[in-house]
């Protein structure tokens, strides 16, 4: 379903202008920026940025979909607006990006990091996607293409797990930073495609690959955990999850007999024998970028230390039965190596429900650490992945 999207729009000082009439874009996801600044620029011939989402329909994607923008272009250029109510004060919650002159600020920054690095000028930049788990640019410079991504605070370890990934040597399996400034990184370009579409062999050497990170991380929790990585080991995890049922789920007997029995149910998945490691926490092929030769991983700020199985659950969604039913076998296989006389198999059996319970207060976590305009990304999400644990357990 495509976006019918309007901008309410703000001059460069931050003022309010008003709204442009809609313009018609045929990518559906809302957080997608750049079909909408080229729409916008073919039709106007304006540049702008786009700051925030305002008002979006209830369902996730398409739609109607208004946005907050900037542009820098002078007032005599711009075509007539019409008057809109926009709230401009500014929320707590509220990342620097999404900010009037925020994404100025970060090129800003970008181009001075490229000139210390002697990649020469940006020739072009494009904002290819903006909301509230991150701001992403790609930049052309005069030394060739670079990504510039910008995270909320509660994504601040993502740099850090980077580094640290690096460091260790998995350099050529993850994005490499060529510089840092709290939330704001700059990552050289990759080779190949983002690979959403992949199949059953591209899926088993992310895994693959993903294996190894998992067993050199396996003997640096405590030193992951000092660095800033979330701690959602079995006790810490059911903390999180049984605050995240008692705020949201209407009683279901199922889902409170499941979350009662969390205590026993790890004290089953820890006799199991698999270690706590780095968990990627959303490790699906569309968050990693090569070809089914080489994949790197991308997107580590759902990043956390806790049990391995949660990945392969993840890279086995979407796929038939019995795609995902090889995919566990080989990863069960390769645990089965590392970890002598463990037993993947019931640890995945018994963490299944645990999984969707993780994603709930994954989501949940979203939502409180953003402001409300931007809740429609996420808000049918706490309640959907409430209803496959029960389902699940």
């Amino acid at each position: 379903m495509p976006r019918t999207v309007t901008l309410a729009l703000l001059d460069a000082d931050g003022a309010l202008l008003g709204a442009l009439p809609p313009v018609e874009v045929e990518v559906p996801w809302w957080q997608e920026t750049a079909s909408v600044i080229a729409a916008v620029q073919e039709r106007f011939g304006i540049d702008v940025s786009v700051l925030r989402l305002l008002h979006a329909p209830e369902h996730f994607p398409g739609g109607e979909v208004t946005y907050l923008a900037q542009t820098t272009d002078p007032t005599t250029s711009l075509p007539a607006t019409r008057a809109v109510d926009v709230d401009l004060s500014d929320h707590p919650l509220r990342p620097d990006y999404a900010k009037p002159g925020g994404p100025d600020r970060s090129l800003d920054w970008a181009a001075e990091r490229l000139h210390e690095l002697e990649f020469g000028p940006i020739g072009a930049a494009t904002q290819m996607r903006t909301w509230n788990l991150s701001a992403i640019w790609r930049l052309e410079a005069a030394a060739g293409t670079v990504w510039l991504k910008q995270v909320p605070a509660f994504f601040a370890h993502e740099p850090v797990v980077l580094r640290w990934l690096a460091a260790e040597g998995f350099g050529l399996s993850v994005p490499i930073q060529l510089a840092t400034d709290g939330s704001r990184m700059l990552l050289a370009e990759l080779p190949g495609v983002d690979l959403y579409a992949a199949g059953l062999g591209v899926r088993a050497s992310i895994a693959a690959t993903h294996h190894h990170i998992q067993i050199e991380a396996a003997a640096e929790v405590t030193r992951l955990i000092g660095l800033g990585v979330p701690d959602l080991r079995g006790p810490r995890l059911t903390e999180v999850v049984t605050r995240v049922t008692d705020w949201y789920a209407e009683s279901d007997p199922a889902l409170e007999a499941l979350v009662a029995g969390l205590p026993e149910r790890w004290a089953a998945i820890d006799e199991c024998g698999l270690p706590d490691t780095l968990v990627h926490g959303d490790l699906h092929p569309g968050n990693a970028r090569g070809d089914e030769v080489h994949q790197a991983i991308l997107d580590w700020g759902d990043s956390f230390v806790g049990h391995p199985g949660f990945d392969i659950l993840r890279m086995t969604e979407r796929v038939t039965e019995p795609d995902a039913a090889a995919l566990v076998e080989a990863w069960a296989t390769r645990w089965q190596h590392a970890v002598p006389g463990c037993d993947p198999v019931k640890a995945i059996d018994l963490l299944r429900p645990v999984a969707a319970l993780r994603n709930a207060a994954t989501y949940a976590r979203f939502l409180a650490n953003i402001e409300p305009s931007e809740h429609p990304y996420h808000a049918g999400d706490v309640p959907f992945w409430l209803r496959q644990a029960a389902l699940a357990a």
